[in-house]
């Protein structure tokens, strides 16, 4: 048979856009339009005598196989959705309006082209889901699995990583990093011959195909990492800074990226970027709940927690702790002779010389202005008190040499012990801040260990 003893008018009909198909009852094809060439990728002729099935998504065939047998039932369907792979192996959506020809024994049925809608769909499916994994998302890295399982909706993402860049340290860092050949390179400078230091830098996407690849290679030379098939990376933009990247790359000759492709990670990557900005402000409003925005150090807030903290557990197991209160001698004479810029700076200086003194399981803390708290926890004897504020006292009273200016101060300390000088924090932080001054009224660069009468028990310098 002919295609004309179907459609006597099929020149008209090889005019619209939606391909016209006539299938026999085991689903051959015995007349296809000629917009199945725009449609499916092949001319009419490369279709006939195949069937839809061949051509069909395979995860689709057996949904469309239940739907088929209520149409040849006599039941026809104006909008069943499946996919088809098209010639050159993309996947074209597609919507069927479809009936069964009883004396004809064929069925008919004209197929639209859905592609565009169904990925507006699943960008703004994907959007939705991203947001929705911003808010509900703990932290960076359980936010970045979530990303690569969205964007797994749209795009191949077997190999997916994201790079973000710390402009204060030059540091090129992989957070999260899945391939399937390559292992996560450790942190490195942007100037690094990586293929997302070139994104980063430049701010732009980057798209690698086998095509392509030899020209831009040879623009911004060699590159560290198994060469990928296909590579693209999109810049991850906050604030109008680029701070990282987005990369998904192909192994495999069957999965290829597109300039679509490229776009669409982009506009995915604005809405991750948008993500990760607001998860780290989250967390830099949380640290400076905690921590002082000048030292980086604990505020009194957080050393009065951990102090708590620290109490509990020694009632509990009958340890010794002790509180260390110290402030800077003559430091407003510095700030008003040398300026707060330097007052800052020696300021974060002290804090990095108190994090020397003391043990990773000890808490310093900035309460305020010069003032400062170190709380040592779990100690055997007063003696170890005594020992970390002598140490102290020699690492502050060193010159600090602050943008050319060579300043001289010490530090008068304060020391109480727990259970011996209070049973709380208010009370141990109350004792050693007196005795604090007590061995600034002394002349100052030295410490005093409190008693209960608040009387001299016991001085150094």
């Amino acid at each position: 048979m002919t295609s004309n003893a179907y459609l006597p008018h099929d020149k008209l009909i090889d005019r619209l856009l939606d391909v016209v198909c006539v299938v026999d009852k085991d689903a051959r094809f015995l007349y296809v339009s000629a917009a199945s060439e725009r449609v499916f990728g092949y001319r009419p002729e490369e279709m006939l005598g195949r069937t839809t099935f061949e051509l069909m998504h395979p995860d689709d065939r057996a949904a469309t196989q239940a739907i088929i047998a209520g149409i040849n039932a006599g039941r026809p369907n104006t909008d069943h959705e499946n996919r088809y792979i098209r010639k050159d192996g993309s996947v074209v959506h597609i919507m069927w309006s479809t009936q069964w020809l009883e004396a004809e024994q064929v069925r008919v049925g004209v197929a639209r082209d859905i592609t565009e809608r169904k990925q507006a769909e699943a960008v703004q499916a994907a959007l939705y889901a991203i947001s929705e994994a911003a808010h509900s998302a703990h932290d960076l890295p359980a936010l970045y699995q979530l990303v690569r399982g969205v964007i797994g909706r749209l795009l191949p993402a077997d190999n997916f990583l994201v790079a973000l860049y710390d402009a204060t340290n030059d540091q090129l860092s992989f957070p999260y990093f899945i391939d399937q050949y390559d292992t996560a390179p450790g942190p490195m400078p942007l100037a690094s011959a990586a293929l997302t230091a070139e994104v980063i830098r430049s701010g732009e996407a980057l798209l690698l195909t086998p095509e392509t690849a030899g020209a831009v290679l040879d623009r911004i030379g060699p590159v560290m990492g198994k060469h990928a098939l296909d590579w693209l990376g999109v810049p991850l933009v906050s604030d109008n800074v680029t701070i990282g990247a987005l990369v998904l790359q192909s192994y495999s000759e069957t999965v290829r990226y597109s300039e679509r492709d490229k776009e669409l990670l982009q506009f995915v990557s604005n809405q991750v970027a948008a993500a990760i900005g607001r998860q780290r402000a989250h967390s830099r409003l949380e640290f400076l709940a905690q921590y002082d925005q000048l030292t980086e150090l604990p505020n009194r807030a957080m050393y009065l927690n951990r102090l708590q903290t620290a109490l509990r557990r020694a009632q509990q197991d009958a340890l010794q702790l002790a509180v260390i209160y110290l402030d800077l001698d003559n430091f407003k004479q510095i700030n008003d002779t040398f300026g707060h810029a330097i007052g800052d700076q020696l300021l974060c200086e002290v804090g990095l010389r108190l994090r020397q003194c003391v043990r990773e399981s000890d808490t310093i803390g900035r309460l305020g202005g010069d003032e400062f708290a170190i709380l040592l926890d779990g100690i055997s004897k007063q003696d170890a008190a005594i020992m970390v504020a002598e140490k102290i006292l020699v690492a502050l009273s060193a010159p600090y040499l602050l943008a050319g200016e060579t300043l001289n101060t010490a530090p008068s300390l304060g020391i109480a012990l727990f259970p011996d000088h209070g049973q709380d924090d208010i009370q141990l932080v109350q004792h050693a801040d007196e005795a604090m001054y007590v061995a600034k009224r002394s002349g100052g660069r030295g410490f005093f260990l409190a008693t209960n009468a608040f009387g001299q028990a016991a001085t150094g310098e």
